[in-house]
């Protein structure tokens, strides 16, 4: 990827991380910087910095952006805990995490518009989103609801606190948005500075946020983190996106300065509190929590000697001793992690891309895999033949649409035979056909309708059986028929008899033909897939085949890496 001339956005851009990548960008000359910090403070102290630093570059190449990337635009700038504490808020978060993803809940993202707004051509995500999410309090908010429970006096909002507060639909939802903010702007990379969680130890973590050993809350830190590169492994596997990299550093990242000041504890200052002898509590007596008799404030704060590690907050001198020993999570210089991070960028193999990692390491389709497949669907052809069974669809694997699919080009099957023959059929005509075959084949009719799918005649009636697998039902008792909603319904699973549809598949198995058709017989390379001999010479009509086809060709489904 071509660094210079390029307009680079970089969350997180003031933290330790993010300072560091950015002066190491400077040294390729990129076109702008954007850098993009949680407080707007933040961002103009990091720019105020690169300006000072590189006085000879024109000002207006630094731009400051900030705000909450997790949320959305209107409530950028509004602490998490104040946005749930509202009733018709905390429904609309609950909403945006839960709900299908649509332009509604995407438009209205703050990370979508930030992307959508500054357009790069590569972002660098500097941000421990793992942090972000599984610190939200789930074991106390889930604590909070059983309490209720026990006392039968269920609170709605520590319910809705407790949704609001879920890991994976949070963080799914989250990349969800990331995804398509890139491929809708067109960005070329995307490079994300992960976490392991624990400082690259293990179980033993003597680190800990509880009694546990380890905590929980730590312990959801790391399940969120690799959860989160195991999306971005997919996201590196989507056609025509971006460019996707993790640098996963595993140690303590240190440091940004050394000091003597007031020691701080998310921003604030750590106050002093004391309490006299006299004021002792009782062994005997219940530990109350909020018990703060003889509790006084003396109106100080804690001023040290201390080290900033950045976003993993200041340590004494004892605490980095400790955490630094040998042995224990030791060391890794910001400057490090911006070296491999520019090199990773630049189209250089650091060793150190978790997702290069993962394409290396991971267990793809194998030779054997593929000779026994021939194997495979030649014994279940025999025992079709043999017990005169038709193997269409029994919609466990999913989804409702290769059923549709599957069924569709089943029952085209049936009234033309091959692929070949039904240029000779009208739609009106197949239309008509099928709706005779669905109405007489009881057997076809049932199996279909039995696994979830409606069938939509062309007369505008439908037939469902005990269950339907589209529309999906959530909390709803019913759903308005509408024509948005039916057309919908019939892309993603319901059998669609009408004559629209059949000029779909004519147009389909059409486009089938003149395109191996087209390809010489004499040519015998690799080059093509979907050639006469795929197809049977189109004596026959695989249904398995086309479905296949349709969801490489039409939905771009294709595995992009083997």
């Amino acid at each position: 990827m071509r660094i210079e001339g390029s307009r680079i956005l970089i969350l997180g851009g003031w933290g330790l991380v993010g300072s560091a990548i950015t002066r190491k960008l400077m040294e390729h000359s990129p076109k702008e910087l954007i850098v993009s910090s949680l407080k707007k403070e933040e961002a103009e102290d990091a720019i105020s910095d690169l300006r000072k630093e590189f006085s000879e570059k024109p000002p207006d190449m630094f731009v400051a952006k900030w705000g909450n990337i997790f949320t959305r635009k209107v409530w950028k700038d509004i602490i998490p805990y104040d946005i749930i504490k509202d009733k018709i808020s905390r429904r609309t978060v609950i909403t945006d995490i839960f709900d299908e993803l649509n332009d509604e809940i995407l438009k209205n993202s703050f990370l979508y518009d930030l992307i959508t707004e500054v357009k790069p051509d590569i972002v660098i995500d500097c941000i421990n989103t793992a942090t972000g999410i599984a610190y939200l309090d789930l074991y106390n908010s889930t604590n909070k609801v059983i309490n209720d429970i026990d006392n039968d006096n269920l609170n709605e909002e520590n319910v809705e606190k407790l949704m609001a507060s879920s890991y994976i639909p949070q963080l799914i939802r989250h990349i969800q948005i990331l995804h398509n903010g890139l491929i809708d702007n067109k960005c070329s990379m995307y490079l994300k500075i992960g976490t392991s969680g624990t400082g690259g130890m293990g179980m033993n973590i003597p680190y800990t946020h509880s009694e546990e050993r380890p905590s929980r809350v730590l312990l959801s830190k790391t399940a969120v983190a690799g959860a989160q590169s195991l999306l971005m492994f997919l996201m590196a596997r989507t056609p025509n996106g971006p460019i996707v990299k993790e640098i996963k550093p595993t140690a303590t990242i240190a440091w940004k300065r050394i000091a003597y000041d007031v020691v701080k504890k998310g921003g604030k200052p750590i106050e002093l509190f004391d309490m006299n002898f006299e004021n002792a509590f009782d062994l005997n007596e219940n530990f109350e929590f909020d018990n703060k008799n003889g509790v006084f404030k003396l109106n100080k704060q804690i001023k040290s000697v201390f080290i900033d590690t950045g976003e993993n907050g200041i340590f004494s001198k004892g605490e980095f001793q400790a955490i630094s020993s040998l042995g224990q999570m030791e060391i890794v210089t910001p400057e490090e992690i911006a070296d491999y991070a520019v090199f990773e960028i630049a189209g250089g193999n650091s060793g150190k891309d978790v997702i290069q990692g993962l394409d290396a390491f991971t267990l793809g389709p194998t030779f054997r895999g593929g000779i026994l497949q021939q194997n495979v669907v030649k014994k279940l052809n025999q025992l079709e033949e043999k017990h005169n069974s038709e193997s269409i669809a029994f919609e466990l694997l999913g989804p409702p649409r290769l059923s549709k699919l599957l069924h569709e080009a089943n029952i085209l099957r049936k009234i033309v035979g091959t692929m070949l023959d039904l240029k000779n059929h009208s739609a009106e005509d197949l239309s008509k056909k099928a709706i005779k075959l669905i109405k007489e084949n009881v057997g076809l009719r049932s199996e279909i309708l039995s696994i979830g799918l409606p069938i939509l005649l062309a007369e505008g009636k439908y037939l469902k059986g005990d269950f339907v697998k589209i529309p999906v039902r959530r909390n709803n008792e019913s759903i308005e028929i509408n024509e948005t909603n039916v057309n919908h319904w019939c892309y993603e699973g319901w059998i669609d008899l009408r004559v629209e549809n059949f000029e779909l598949w004519k147009n389909r198995i059409s486009l089938i033909v003149s395109d191996a058709l087209a390809i010489d017989d004499n040519e015998t390379s690799s080059r093509f897939t979907f050639n006469k001999d795929y197809w049977d010479n189109f004596e026959k009509f695989d249904c398995g085949k086309l479905a296949g086809w349709i969801f490489e060709k039409e939905d771009k489904g294709w595995r992009f890496k083997r």
